[in-house]
C-alpha cells in the first residue's frame, strides 16, 4: 500500500516513538540504579550479579534475534505494544522478587522477561525511528536516542531519589512499570500501519511470511552490515557497561556509597542525552566519520579517568566524558544502516542486533571477569573496544548515491 501521512499523523507517530525510546531508557536505568540495593537485599556478590545480568543478556539477545520474526508475524506496531507490556511485567517481578521474597530465582525470571521485552522492542523502535528519519530527510535518529538517554536520566534520577528516601525496590519498580504499561497503549494508537514495518492496514495485503522473513534476514549477507557492527560494538559495550556497572564502580570501588553511585550514573546519562539532542546538526555539518572518531577519543579518555581517578570529583568528570563519547555510536550506526530507504528495515534490524548483543551481552561478561581482576581493571576492556570502534568508523560513511536519491524523494513527498 502507499504510505502517506498528514503532518498531524507524522507528528503523532514521531512523538509516540519518542515516548517508546523514553520508556525503554527509563526501565533500564530503573534496574541499573538499584543494582547496589538489589545486590544487598539478595545477599549476593559481583559474580552472582553477573549471572543475573547474563540471564537478562541471554533473554535480550533472544528478543533481539526474534525481533524480525515478531515483526513478520504481527508487525512492528502490535509487536511494540506486546513487548512494552512484557518488560513492564518483568520490572514488577524484579521489584517483588527483591523486596517481598528476596528470591534470586524470581528476580532472574523478572530479568528474563524484562530483557526479552526490551531486546525485541529495541529492534522495532529503531526500525520505526529510521523510517521517521527517512520521512524527515535529515539526521534526527540521535534525537530518538536522546529520548532513550533522557529516559535513563529520569530512571537514574528516580533511582537516586528512591535510594536517598530509602524507598524499597518493589514500590519503585511498580510505579515505573505502571507508567510504562499505560504509555504502551497511548503509543499504540498513534503509530501508523506501514508496509515496511510489516503491518499494513489489510492483513491480506502482506506477502507470504517466508518472503517477509527472507527480506528481514537479507542484510546478514552484506559485508557492510558487519563493518558497521564493529563500529557499534565498542560504543554499545561502553554504554551498556556504564548502565550496569558505573553506579557500582563509583559506589564500591571508589567508596562513594549508593547515592554517589546513582548520582554518577545520572551525570553519565545527562551528558549522553545532551550530545544526542544536538548531535544531528553536528553530524549534518561535519559528517558521521569525523564525529565518531572525535567521540571515540572522548569515550576512551573518560573511561580511563573514571578508572584511575584519585578523587570523587574526577570520577564525575570521567563519567561525563564517558557519556559524551558513547553518545552517538549506536544511533549513527542505525542511520548508516538506513541509507538505502528500500532496504532500511532489514539493515537496521541486523545492525541493531549486533549493537544490542554488545550492549546487553557485554556487561554480564564484565561482571564475571571483575571477580578475578576487579571491576575497575575490567573497564580497561571497554577502552580497547572504544578505540577499535573509532578505528573502524569509516564504515559509517554515507552511501552517497542512495542517500541523495532518498533525500530527493523525501523532499518531493514533503513538498506535495
Amino acid at each position: 500500500m502507499d504510505f502517506a501521512l498528514t503532518r498531524s499523523q507524522y507528528v503523532r507517530w514521531r512523538n509516540a516513538i519518542f515516548a517508546i525510546f523514553l520508556a525503554s531508557g527509563t526501565s533500564i536505568a530503573t534496574w541499573a540504579s538499584r543494582v547496589p540495593d538489589i545486590k544487598s537485599a539478595l545477599g549476593v556478590d559481583n559474580a552472582q550479579i553477573g549471572l543475573l545480568l547474563l540471564g537478562m543478556g541471554v533473554a535480550s539477545i533472544l528478543g533481539i534475534s526474534t525481533g524480525p520474526a515478531v515483526m513478520v508475524r504481527i508487525g512492528a506496531r502490535r509487536g511494540m505494544l506486546a513487548m512494552m507490556i512484557m518488560l513492564a511485567l518483568g520490572l514488577v517481578l524484579i521489584g517483588v522478587g527483591t523486596t517481598v521474597f528476596a528470591s534470586f530465582p524470581l528476580v532472574t525470571i523478572g530479568l528474563a522477561l524484562f530483557g526479552f521485552g526490551n531486546g525485541c522492542l529495541d529492534i522495532m523502535m529503531n526500525v520505526e525511528a529510521t523510517a521517521i528519519e527517512q520521512e524527515a530527510g535529515k539526521t534526527i535518529l540521535p534525537l530518538f536516542h536522546a529520548f532513550f538517554s533522557f529516559g535513563t536520566v529520569i530512571g537514574a534520577g528516580l533511582g537516586w531519589i528512591a535510594t536517598t528516601w530509602h524507598l524499597d525496590v518493589a514500590t519503585h519498580a511498580l510505579v515505573v512499570a505502571a507508567i510504562i504499561f499505560i504509555g504502551a497503549f497511548a503509543c499504540f494508537t498513534n503509530v501508523p500501519n506501514r508496509d515496511a514495518g510489516l503491518d499494513p492496514a489489510e492483513p491480506g495485503d502482506k506477502p507470504h511470511w517466508r518472503e517477509r522473513m527472507h527480506l528481514a534476514l537479507s542484510a546478514w549477507r552484506e559485508p557492510r552490515t558487519y563493518a558497521l557492527g564493529v563500529v557499534m560494538l565498542g560504543m554499545s559495550f561502553a554504554e551498556g557497561g556504564a548502565n550496569d556497572w558505573l553506579a557500582l564502580g563509583a559506589a564500591e570501588d571508589h567508596g562513594g556509597g549508593t547515592a554517589i553511585g546513582a548520582a554518577a550514573l545520572t551525570v553519565f546519562s545527562v551528558c549522553m542525552t545532551a550530545v544526542r539532542i544536538f548531535g544531528g546538526p553536528l553530524v549534518d555539518r561535519f559528517g558521521r566519520v569525523l564525529v565518531l572518531r572525535v567521540l571515540a577519543v572522548a569515550a576512551a579518555a573518560g573511561i580511563l579517568l573514571f578508572i584511575l581517578a584519585p578523587s570523587l570529583p574526577l570520577v564525575f568528570v570521567g563519567a561525563a566524558l564517558w557519556g559524551v563519547g558513547a553518545s552517538l555510536g549506536f544511533p549513527l550506526g542505525m542511520s548508516a544502516a538506513a541509507d538505502d530507504p528500500a532496504k532500511a528495515a532489514a539493515r537496521v534490524s541486523a545492525a541493531a542486533t549486533i549493537g544490542y548483543v554488545a550492549f546487553l551481552g557485554g556487561p554480564p561478561i564484565l561482571g564475571l571477569i571483575s571477580e578475578h581482576i576487579g571491576l575497575l581493571n575490567t573497564l580497561f576492556i571497554l577502552v580497547a573496544l572504544v578505540v577499535a570502534s573509532g578505528l573502524f568508523s569509516g564504515a559509517a560513511k554515507p552511501l552517497a548515491l542512495n542517500a541523495k536519491a532518498g533525500a530527493a524523494a523525501r523532499n518531493t513527498s514533503n513538498g506535495s
